[in-house]
């Protein structure tokens, strides 16, 4: 056993020579870079603690080789120069910075707001650019500065973008401090918030951070879709409310997306294409008007009379009443992809996190089936029930990685059965009148399949192609099928709602004023009515200008009649 010698040159007992004398350096340099303005000597050694003739020493020598500076005016203290040499060497080394530059300047252009470029460091929010507005939010981070990550919009937009391990590990070790009393410190609360995150592609920081004080971002990602850094719009509470934070949502996430030369493309694609020249028709009208982000699986529930389908990033169930265009927000905990009216009442819900009852009285779900437990990372998206109440349903992955997917069928015991696998983007389903045929809506790949049916047994067999859907038409969505046996389909970024005859033929197209119809049902006192849901997620505030009723529920009156909507039986 070696003792441990005399401390030399005033080091403490068993540390190196000089590694006192650099800890106390590095102190001097964080207190003065963590204060605006400068110090007097005597702050200094308030806050440090040090002897007089020690502080006097460290400063001489920082202030010699250029890591601090004193202003001779007033004899205080700062950081000098030469800390400004080192971080521009640093960032020089990377891309990041330089391919970020022609995008803050346009973001900041476009917003008239700051804009700030950050890295994952240290567990935290690290601000390695910034541009700044005339009257830009004055808070103590710009370039160098440091902010939580679960309570940033940076940082919680890279949080959710991580692989998922290295996300779980990261969470599990954070600590999730509060710095103001709209920060999320519950875990499970910031995991939730991290999975919509994943969904709408942009993250918001509500007052979370800094009081008086919003931002909205999203992450830069690598070729393996991983984030190497975020990009994000921060301003003054009060010049960027909520809906505006959402309407430059899609701004960032395009900023984002051309600095890492567009990695990591989602198969609902960010573009848009342009809105068909023809004017949309008489006949087609706004049922029920909304601000969803995203708008999905309509229901028409013939024993209530109402509109059934759910915001899936809000997330919500929404009962509607089309007679007076009003609608009835039920918050739900998880991710829902569709709701579904149970025999027994109340709702059947796929979510993230499984098959969930749902009481809209008291507003508890309760797991009914998780037939995707060992399939972390996706969650159930569209779903239906056949005519014998049985309930279909496909998932995705939460990152859209194609094959990850699958198509089940949930019985009313909540036992569950794969029916197809290795799905991209599940979606729309739906049957022929004469329950032989099974139609399915893989967006993915940009295909309705369609399958033999048996009602009896509940089974699928013999898949092919029914439908296959350029991308100058936008993506197949949801889908219903009407009493003459011709499938519905809307067209995410198609501006339009598609029919299909039995052979898989187009037999009409009709415009909607919005660029994503998402899915669509009959309903109404004869079954007449096509209801439309919509979504305005990522779209920009100009494209939300062009189309400002995205998000509502459309009405059009087809004088064809469609197919009733069954409940579950379970």
């Amino acid at each position: 056993m070696v003792e441990p010698q005399p401390a030399v040159d005033g080091d403490e007992v068993g540390h190196a020579p000089g590694t006192q004398a650099l800890a106390r350096g590095l102190q001097i340099m964080e207190v003065l870079g963590a204060t605006p303005g400068s110090l007097r000597f005597t702050d200094l050694q308030d806050r440090l603690g040090l002897p007089k003739g020690s502080l006097h020493r460290l400063l001489a020598t920082l202030i010699e080789s250029g890591y601090v500076a004193i202003e001779a005016r007033d004899q205080t203290y700062r950081l000098g120069s030469r800390l400004f040499e080192l971080a521009h060497r640093v960032w020089d080394t990377t891309d990041l910075r330089g391919a970020a530059e022609p995008e803050m300047e346009r973001l900041k252009d476009l917003t008239g707001e700051a804009v700030r470029l950050g890295i994952l460091d240290a567990d935290t929010i690290l601000y390695v650019d910034q541009r700044d507005v005339p009257h830009a939010v004055r808070v103590n981070s710009a370039v160098g500065g440091r902010a939580p990550l679960h309570a940033s919009a940076l940082g919680k937009a890279m949080l959710a973008h991580l692989p998922t391990a290295r996300r779980a590990g990261l969470l599990a070790r954070l600590e999730l401090s509060r710095a103001t009393e709209h920060t999320i410190t519950d875990r499970e609360a910031l995991a939730r918030e991290l999975d919509l995150i994943k969904g709408r592609g942009y993250a918001m920081s509500v007052e979370e951070t800094h009081d008086g004080v919003n931002a909205v971002a999203a992450p830069v990602l690598d070729h393996r879709a991983e984030p190497i850094g975020a990009i994000g719009v921060v301003a003054p509470a009060f010049r960027l409310p909520g809906e505006r934070l959402h309407a430059l949502g899609r701004d960032v996430i395009e900023a984002a997306r051309r600095i890492s030369g567009n990695a990591g493309e989602s198969a609902m694609s960010i573009s848009v294409n342009p809105r068909p020249l023809h004017a949309v028709r008489d006949d087609v009208s706004v049922a029920i008007p909304s601000s969803a982000f995203l708008g999905e699986g309509p229901h028409w529930d013939s024993r209530t009379g109402e509109l059934i389908w759910v915001d899936i990033l809000a997330p919500a169930v929404i009962r509607g009443d089309v007679a007076t265009g009003t609608a009835k927000v039920l918050p739900v905990d998880d991710i829902v992809g569709v709701a579904v009216p149970r025999a027994k009442g109340g709702f059947l819900l796929a979510t993230q996190n499984g098959i969930k009852t749902f009481d809209p009285e008291t507003g508890v779900s309760t797991l009914f089936a998780d037939p995707e437990a060992d399939r972390p990372g996706n969650r159930f998206n569209d779903g239906k029930c056949d005519r014998r109440g049985r309930f279909w349903v496909g998932s995705l992955a939460l990152n859209t990685t194609p094959d990850r997917g699958a198509l089940w069928r949930v019985d009313s015991d909540g036992s569950a059965v794969r029916m197809d696998d290795r799905i991209h983007v599940s979606n729309g389903l739906g049957w022929s009148p004469d329950d032989r045929t099974f139609y399915f809506t893989d967006s993915g790949r940009r295909t309705i399949y369609a399958y033999d049916f048996d009602i009896a047994a509940g089974t699928v067999a013999n898949r092919r192609i029914f439908a296959e859907i350029t991308e100058a038409s936008g993506t197949p969505d949801g889908l219903t099928v009407d009493a003459e046996g011709f499938v519905w389909c809307a067209h995410w970024d198609g501006w339009c709602v598609t029919r299909y005859d039995p052979d898989g033929k187009v037999e009409r197209v009709i415009d909607l004023p919005v660029p994503r119809p998402t899915s669509c049902v009959f309903g109404g006192a004869d079954l007449s009515t096509l209801y439309v849901t919509t979504a305005r997620i990522r779209l920009s505030a100009g494209e939300l200008k062009e189309a400002p009723l995205s998000g509502s529920v459309f009405a059009i009156h087809t004088n064809i009649k469609g197919l009733p909507e069954t409940p579950f039986a379970g």
